[in-house]
């Protein structure tokens, strides 16, 4: 694994400067891959890269980072399974870079476990937005507030970021968590899809409704008894989405 802005194909060591948000970028293209280190370096990044799914996975092992940059499209192991891999070791946070946004690619990788997702030819002034945004959605680290919501035998303590069923926690990527604490503060009333974009991505995504929907499809595999007939989160047509707490 490279680290600094750039460094080809070869290997070095950094050490990041102290409080900066440590970012790995997973891409093969040397040219996109120099251009974009350089450009979130310059926007306060420590960023650090991998040219394959192999190296970037086995760089991560040793070398934690606060969120991945995937590039979809790698030699070897692809971006949608580098992506599943890591989300089955924890809920950090991942955006992948696409080619086209008018296609299944952004389907795909939304529900292999990313975050959040951006199109190539990449701007870097809305990715740093993204990747700060998706940074403030952090899990709270004191348990001590015994405020809650109570959905039918689901628990959720926004305060302490954890949902429980029955005692035992369900374990939620923090997207999916902020989704679903923004539906039970509403307490039963209806979220429009604007409105939870906003408040959960804290940006504009100019009507485009993939994101959520496939986070609540997501999220309803998780806490739903039948996914397919949800009773906890529910669509309200043409409108967005809101909660059945009892």
């Amino acid at each position: 694994m490279t680290s600094g802005p750039d460094s080809g194909r070869g290997s070095s060591t950094t050490v990041p400067r102290s409080g900066r948000i440590r970012v790995l970028l997973v891409e093969d293209d040397p040219r996109i891959r120099q251009a974009l280190a350089l450009a979130l370096d310059d926007e306060g990044f420590a960023v650090r890269t991998a040219v394959s799914g192999e190296e970037a996975l086995a760089g991560l092992d040793g070398a934690p980072v606060d969120l991945v940059l995937l590039d979809l499209m790698l030699p070897g192991i692809d971006g949608l399974s580098v992506c599943r891999t890591l989300r089955t070791r924890g809920d950090l946070p991942i955006i992948i870079v696409t080619a086209r946004s008018d296609t299944g690619e952004v389907i795909d990788g939304l529900e292999a476990g990313a975050d959040d997702y951006v199109t190539k030819p990449l701007v870097a002034g809305e990715l740093t937005a993204r990747i700060r945004a998706l940074l403030r959605r952090r899990r709270p680290s004191d348990g001590s507030s015994t405020v809650r919501f109570v959905l039918g035998d689901i628990a959720v303590y926004p305060e302490e970021g954890t949902v429980r069923r029955s005692d035992a926690e369900i374990h939620l990527t923090r997207t999916e968590f902020r989704l679903l604490v923004e539906l039970a503060a509403a307490q039963g009333r209806v979220v429009t899809r604007e409105e939870l974009l906003q408040r959960v991505w804290g940006y504009d995504y100019l009507g485009d409704t993939r994101l959520l929907d496939v986070h609540v499809r997501r999220l309803r595999r998780k806490i739903e008894p039948d996914p397919d007939t949800p009773t906890v989160v529910l669509t309200v047509r043409g409108a967005g989405y809101k909660v059945a707490p009892r």
